[in-house]
């Protein structure tokens, strides 16, 4: 040992490398030369070069005393219990053999959530109702009850981890001997094994299921919204909790009504007699038809509001409204007598406008008449 080389040179860092650097380089050389990893020749003795190198240049102390007296400083040439290096060894042992030094049975896993959709009418979604559904989802078998195993047979302990649900592997290294830790694959972390598989399931203790759900809609729910149901998923595994169900809401269009928000509206088609006297009209709402008093003089785009007669109200927003528009309707074919008196009118409304005489009342209630039908 008396030429012994500089452990600077050995690790291939500079005298002025921080405790990091000197880390970081050390796990590469330990993984590339260790004679688990590397089996060449002279790799052992590599190895146990890299580790005295480290031990030494890890410990701040112990690297000052190297850095004034060389090797013949006080810290000694052996390693005894490893020094710093315990630790290392624990960060990078699972580098080298790809487990971990402690292995735990498969925790609870919860079940998937679950997606589907619910197609209401405007009516039901306006009012609220109660939906049925159908789904399948995946839950404990029915004849196992999730055993896995035969009716009257039981699971055995697994032969291989004795019930644990883990094994140990041990590999001998220059330092000794190391044990890690792993789930056993016969069980898969159980702790037992079926024999005698269930014939329903197959052993799985799992099977989808139809099932019917009955869905809830509250009053004034919109197209796109999203009913969340707790635990209607699929069922845990290694008794987690069950996965959610989520529905969602396609509200279809209504022959009569667009919905705003609360408000709901409504096109009304009149003729041209209805808003030049005025009218009295019924007109369709959510709940029934209603009369509504049309002014003379009404014109296309005018709007009636009624009150409450639009979608229900919640802590969030009030009670909407209906609202009514006006359209007029220009008709495309005429009969001979309506067209008579369209042409009529017209002399008559350019006489109006040349003398400043309003036109005769009778006149507009023969054309009201007419094209009422009752003419």
């Amino acid at each position: 040992m008396a030429s012994k080389r500089n452990y600077y040179e050995i690790l291939g860092v500079s005298r002025n490398a921080s405790q990091e650097e000197i880390k970081q380089t050390f796990r590469k050389l330990a993984f590339q030369y260790h004679p688990d990893h590397n089996h060449n020749d002279g790799t052992g003795e590599k190895f146990k070069e890299i580790n005295e190198a480290y031990e030494v240049l890890s410990n701040s102390e112990k690297r000052a005393q190297y850095d004034r007296f060389g090797t013949s400083a006080p810290f000694g040439q052996n390693f005894e219990g490893f020094g710093d290096f315990a630790g290392s060894w624990g960060e990078i042992f699972d580098t080298f053999f790809g487990g971990t030094t402690r292995a735990k049975r498969r925790p609870p896993q919860r079940g998937a959530d679950l997606r589907s959709t619910l197609n209401l009418s405007f009516r039901e979604a306006a009012f609220g109702c109660e939906r049925e559904i159908k789904i399948i989802r995946v839950e404990n078998c029915s004849l196992c009850y999730g055993s896995g195993c035969k009716p009257g047979t039981s699971p055995s302990r697994c032969p291989y981890c004795n019930g644990s649900g883990q094994v140990q592997q041990m590999r001998q290294s220059l330092f000794g001997r190391f044990v890690s830790t792993t789930i056993c694959r016969h069980c898969n972390g159980t702790g037992s094994v079926i024999s005698t598989p269930c014939p329903q399931c197959h052993g799985t203790g799992r099977e989808n299921m139809k099932r019917k759900i009955i869905i809830k809609v509250p009053a004034g729910i919109e197209d796109g919204a999203c009913i969340h149901l707790k635990s209607e998923g699929d069922t845990g595994l290694h008794r987690g909790i069950s996965g959610d169900l989520y529905v969602n809401i396609s509200v279809q269009e209504d022959a009569l009504f667009k919905r705003e928000g609360n408000n709901i509206t409504y096109e009304l088609p009149l003729n041209f007699a209805q808003v030049a006297l005025g009218d009295e009209v019924e007109i369709p709402t959510l709940d029934g038809k209603v009369s509504l008093r049309i002014p003379a003089g009404a014109q296309t785009g005018t709007v009636f509001r009624l009150k409450g007669k639009g979608i229900a109200g919640s802590s969030y927003a009030p009670q909407g409204d209906l609202l009514v528009m006006v359209r007029v309707v220009t008709p495309e074919k005429l009969t001979p007598e309506q067209q008579h008196l369209l042409e009529e009118l017209g002399r008559s409304l350019w006489k109006e406008a040349i003398s400043g005489k309003k036109a005769d009342k009778h006149f507009f209630s023969r054309i009201k008449d007419v094209f009422s039908g009752t003419g």
